[in-house]
């Protein structure tokens, strides 16, 4: 992963968001990934707030999994363990703000036939805290605010800077084959 200038670094040894995004040099196909965050406690924003603790995970720099503070709400496609625009997690596994929480995402790259049409959507299983929150999700589209909308058959990992102080830590991919 490659760290802007900008993000800084904890005590811990935790990435803190900060502009700009950061986005890997190296591009995935399917895979799986492991990651660590924390939202910073904001009780002055309304609960299940966007401005409280924002930040999301874009798989192929293409499908957000949204980060959150969004302890005690129901899920929303918005909020903690959503993929944005497309699914509701299937339960809040959310933790309170300042708590380390993970995400266990086993990915499956879109397919596509030798005209670059798409034969295949791409799917994901999201694990939120240990809890199965989406099980092999088929995914029509990229979401909104990644690298770009176009889908292929790889992609950097990116996290977003939505001017909010999230921490990652502990972060890995590994390849898997299709």
């Amino acid at each position: 992963v490659t760290r802007p200038d900008k993000w800084g670094i904890t005590d811990e040894g935790a990435m803190r968001v900060s502009f700009p995004n950061i986005v890997t040099i190296e591009e995935f196909g399917s895979c799986t990934l492991h990651l660590e965050f924390r939202t910073p406690y904001m009780p002055n924003e309304g609960v299940g707030s966007q401005a409280r603790g924002n930040s999301g995970v874009y798989v192929q720099g293409r499908y957000e999994i949204q980060v959150l503070d969004s302890f005690g709400v129901a899920p929303l496609n918005n909020l903690c363990g959503g993929i944005y625009k497309i699914s509701v997690p299937r339960t809040d596994a959310t933790l309170p703000p300042l708590t380390w929480q993970t995400y266990d995402i086993e990915f499956h790259a879109p397919k596509f036939d030798a005209s670059g049409k798409k034969t295949q959507d791409a799917e994901l299983t999201v694990q939120h805290n240990g809890v199965v929150i989406h099980d092999r999700l088929k995914l029509p589209n990229a979401t909104p605010g990644g690298v770009t909308d176009v889908e292929g058959p790889k992609g950097p990992l990116l996290l977003q800077n939505h001017q909010d102080s999230v921490e990652y830590r502990n972060i890995w991919v590994v390849p898997i084959q299709d």
